[in-house]
């Protein structure tokens, strides 16, 4: 039988807040452009960055669908 999935992944999580853009400031970019150029060349990265670039992906995607999600229940009313 599949496990259930912890719906409070994130707040478990061990989340340095601004580390990753801090990072991407530093550089003198976006964050998301940062997150970019780990996906296109992550060899160039350390872990770490490779990581965070994974979460900030996945906490968008997130945020989107939660945005959507109210948006639509928005347009029912």
């Amino acid at each position: 039988m599949a496990e259930k999935k912890d719906k409070n992944w994130i707040q478990k999580a061990d989340i340095k807040e601004g580390a990753f853009t801090k990072k991407a400031a530093k550089r003198g970019i976006t964050s998301a452009q940062l997150q970019a150029n780990v996906e296109k060349d992550p060899d160039k990265y350390d872990a770490k960055t490779r990581k965070q670039a994974a979460l900030r992906k996945t906490l968008v995607k997130v945020n989107k669908k939660r945005k959507e999600k109210k948006d639509g229940s928005k347009e029912k009313e």
